[in-house]
């Protein structure tokens, strides 16, 4: 019996194939939020710095996705006006969906 051949009878086994995913699934499921309304004074802030926002900038974002709410911090690669959405970090975020957003150096 050659090396590889032995070493295949050590490999964990999975008895319940498709479990994990199965599990992670349902995990993601539990935690799924309902979206939250934006209060106006939040609404107003959003789109303050919308306004300012320049390609380049880093930023501080939190928005909704999925069901859940995702923070992400780095630099805008793409601001379209048109379509309402940012890029940042190869992430398109539609701006109806930020909770959260602040423009500035982060350390």
């Amino acid at each position: 019996m050659n090396r590889e051949e032995r070493a295949k009878q050590f490999l964990s086994f999975d008895a319940l194939s498709g479990l994990r995913e199965e599990l992670k699934q349902r995990e993601e499921k539990m935690l799924r939020v309902e979206k939250k309304e934006v209060t106006e004074e939040q609404a107003i802030e959003i789109s303050n710095c919308l306004t300012i926002l320049e390609k380049g900038d880093n930023i501080k974002v939190m928005f909704f996705y999925k069901g859940l709410y995702v923070e992400v911090m780095g630099e805008v690669t793409c601001k379209n006006l048109a379509y309402k959405y940012l890029v940042v970090n190869g992430n398109k975020i539609l701006f109806d969906d930020i909770y959260k957003l602040s423009i500035g150096p982060f350390n």
